[in-house]
């Protein structure tokens, strides 16, 4: 296949610098992670964006496993009445309920909601099964879709339904509920980075950005190639609100009776948007190894030779026991199949054809940065495992070393909003704690407050929009 052949394959892929939007839109349609449904705003997630939805399901379930917590299901309707009960949460999710007024021809005497968020059930469930302190703590997940009517939507970013899990637990005091909401954040930076060579800000939103009726709201956040930022996880305090309003208690060790105090937390499948963003290039789909449903594709160069697709085979076998792999055998040229896995985004490439055999080699070559390695078939497991800890290494500190570049400070309004125009990213600033500048930040640079981070530091005395005293550091960015 020539040159020009091949460059046609990957052409399909708008460049990511000329529109951004619409290089995302190739790379989920092309990559074959999703196709859109007949719904305005739902996605079909095809086999492989599943696959990794999977890969990353799995290991935070272990995650939730390790730390005590027991995966459970509630029922996808919540009647009116339960949804009223706490005021700040239904005010919060009234605007983008899809709401059931009928069961078949007959008209539901109470309208039900399709879930957009399951606190008021849980909570609902809690008050019926919590009696005693002996009974706490409660913790609970479940996997499950939510429904929300949002106006604009793209693949995993935002659509009407996603897939994602929701953690609600129940503690006998405030500060168990405290190191239960910072805890399942570090599970979830521990996922986003570790797995996922994501790079992550952990902090606090400000009263405006938290979730409807948390005391607290913690998140991670991280930057998009764009320089726009992304929510990835949240983990909320509700102390002893929802309680109230479902009379949720139990009798303590005394004999009184006490409130419990709750937490929620919840990732969704919008973190596979994060992974295209964050690791993508005018290729494709870049995958960190660690989430990759195929780490290694195997490919035969001159299949129709003797020996060759034997060879090929009897790799796959081997290499089968240290590796997730794949073998095209199919009638595709080579150069077809080098582009199709590099749209996918497949760690690691490996060809093997006649004078490979003859010389007892392979030739592997990584997606991240199409480097070329010749390793004898001997040492291939070894070498195999530590080129995809590499890759999975140099996706992290790269992606790392964008978001320091993409990250300034400013200490006037008029050096934010340059910023914001000239060099898309975060940008560090301090804030007086007042809505009111929050708000004109928003309208004035169309910038939010993504975090106060944990890691604060003093960048000046005063407020970035209003010039009065400030103690707080806040990232702020334009955002998904």
């Amino acid at each position: 296949m020539g040159k020009e052949k091949e460059k046609k394959l990957v052409e399909a892929i708008t460049p990511m610098d000329q529109d951004f939007a619409q290089w995302y839109t190739d790379v989920v349609k092309k990559a074959e992670l999703v196709d859109y449904a007949s719904v305005r705003g739902c996605m079909v997630i095809r086999p492989y964006g599943y696959a990794i939805w999977e890969n990353i399901q799995k290991n935070l379930d272990n995650m939730f496993k390790e730390t005590g917590h027991e995966n459970v299901y509630m029922p996808m309707f919540i009647p009116e009445s339960l949804l009223q009960k706490e005021k700040d949460h239904v005010e919060g999710f009234a605007p983008e309920v899809a709401w059931v007024t009928h069961g078949g021809n007959q008209e539901l005497t109470e309208r039900l909601v399709v879930r957009p968020t399951s606190e008021t059930l849980f909570c609902d469930h809690y008050a019926k099964i919590i009696q005693s302190y002996k009974d706490l703590p409660k913790l609970y997940n479940q996997w499950c879709s939510v429904v929300r009517w949002e106006k604009t939507t793209r693949p995993f970013l935002r659509t009407l339904e996603f897939l994602w899990q929701e953690g609600h637990t129940a503690h006998a005091t405030a500060e168990e509920a405290q190191e239960e909401t910072i805890k399942m954040l570090n599970v979830y930076a521990k996922l986003c980075e570790e797995y996922l060579a994501i790079p992550v800000v952990k902090g606090q939103k400000t009263d405006k950005e938290k979730f409807a009726g948390a005391e607290d709201t913690y998140t991670i956040e991280s930057l998009m190639h764009d320089g726009k930022a992304l929510q990835c996880g949240t983990s909320h305090n509700f102390g002893d609100g929802f309680a109230k309003a479902f009379n949720i208690q139990y009798t303590d060790k005394n004999g009184k009776l006490q409130y419990v105090h709750q937490t929620s937390w919840g990732m969704t499948t919008r973190l596979i948007g994060a992974l295209i963003m964050v690791h993508g290039d005018d290729n494709g789909l870049v995958v960190p190894p660690r989430i990759a449903p195929t780490q290694l594709v195997i490919i035969p160069v001159a299949q129709h030779k003797a020996g060759v697709l034997d060879k090929a085979s009897e790799l796959k076998d081997r290499l089968s026991k240290v590796v997730r792999v794949k073998m095209d055998d199919s009638d595709k040229t080579p150069g077809w199949k080098f582009s199709e896995y590099e749209m996918k985004g497949i760690p690691l490439r490996l060809e093997i054809g006649p004078k490979d055999i003859e010389n007892n080699q392979a030739v592997l070559v990584r997606r991240d940065n199409r480097e070329k390695l010749v390793v004898s078939l001997d040492e291939l497991e070894n070498k195999i495992q530590e080129v995809l800890e590499d890759i999975q290494n140099s996706l992290f500190e790269k992606a790392k070393v964008s978001q320091v570049e993409k990250t300034s400070t400013a200490v006037n309004l008029d050096e934010f909003k340059n910023l914001l125009d000239m060099k898309p990213g975060f940008v560090k600033a301090m804030w007086c704690g007042d809505r009111a500048c929050e708000d004109k930040i928003k309208e004035d640079a169309a910038a939010t407050s993504r975090c106060m981070p944990f890691e604060q530091e003093h960048i000046s005395d005063t407020c970035v929009c209003c010039g009065k005293p400030a103690k707080k550091l806040v990232y702020w960015g334009r955002a998904y």
